[in-house]
């Protein structure tokens, strides 16, 4: 009898992905989560015991989930975090944890830009306007020589900045450790946390998740702010207060926010995602075509490696 690898993530659930041949012609079995839909923990615990590999999506994979999944050794996630695991009971269990550092950093930092520019020229609420049969239009900036703040300068960070400093963008970046070999422009510069969030015009995110379980973005960093500021976060839903935010949209000292990461996806009555000055995006920024082949086929090489060990 074969060994078996659990494949989750939901684009592969649907429509599956070549690079997963690979495992199959090693001799292994592919056991797929329901299609299109993240695992829950119940499903987890019945599809993930027995299995050898597993190759995870955003899905939580808590320390029961770990300790019922017999001869797990190794879990490879298409994507550049670990928040989702908890990384001590795979430790402890022996269970090694495999990421794809940089497979989406441009899928990301492309919708990071999308989202700055939807935001500056209000592209989505110009749009359900005017598709609603009305003409209403809200004053727009234009970006050139705004202040880009970037809280986590690594992969996707540093793309961020060059896009921006291609548009005439001054770029202040805050990461917990800078590469100082990183200048792109004299318009750049590693500035401490302080500065970025009260210096900039528009702040995105880039960083992980704090370990504390406490937002990064609260009522008290909202207010030391620039009044009108845009917030876009492609990162970590947990890095946000979301009724903090809510609030400060609420009376304009955030003018506008981008989220395509959410506490619960898909999000039910979330007040961020109706309001007409939030750009919401469902979890997209590493899902294109090209980001999705660079992830899978990183996460089966990081399968097939560990599992030859």
């Amino acid at each position: 009898m074969s060994a078996s690898i659990l494949v989750s993530p939901r684009s592969l659930t649907t429509a599956g992905h070549p690079a997963l041949a690979r495992l199959q012609d090693a001799g292994y079995e592919l056991v797929f989560t329901t299609p299109g839909q993240q695992p829950t923990t119940d499903e987890l615990l019945q599809r993930l015991p027995g299995c050898v590999g597993y190759l995870a999506g955003v899905e939580d994979i808590d320390a029961g989930v770990l300790e019922a999944a017999r001869g797990l050794r190794v879990i490879s996630r298409n994507g550049v975090g670990t928040n989702n695991v908890d990384m001590e009971a795979a430790r402890r269990l022996g269970i090694k944890v495999c990421t794809t550092p940089g497979a989406n950093a441009r899928g990301v930092a492309e919708l990071a830009m999308a989202h700055l520019l939807s935001l500056a020229r209000w592209v989505p609420f110009s749009d359900h306007a005017l598709k609603a049969g009305g003409w209403q239009r809200r004053k727009g900036i234009e970006v050139c020589g705004k202040t880009l703040g970037l809280i986590g300068c690594g992969h996707v960070g540093r793309l961020v900045a060059r896009f921006a400093l291609g548009m005439d963008m001054r770029v202040l970046a805050y990461d917990m450790m800078p590469d100082a070999t990183f200048a792109p422009s004299p318009q750049f510069h590693f500035v401490p946390l302080a500065d970025v969030i009260g210096q900039s015009d528009v702040i995105s995110l880039h960083c992980p998740a704090l370990g504390t379980g406490q937002p990064l973005i609260h009522a008290e960093t909202l207010a030391s702010m620039k009044r009108g500021v845009f917030l876009i976060n492609t990162a970590r839903a947990e890095l946000v207060d979301p009724a903090a935010l809510a609030a400060a949209l609420q009376s304009g000292q955030v003018a506008g926010a981008a989220v395509d990461v959410y506490l619960s996806e898909p999000p039910t009555g979330d007040a961020l995602v109706a309001s007409d000055r939030v750009v919401a995006t469902p979890h997209i920024g590493g899902f294109t075509g090209e980001s999705v082949d660079r992830a899978v086929e990183m996460a089966v090489d990081n399968l097939l490696q560990a599992l030859s060990q």
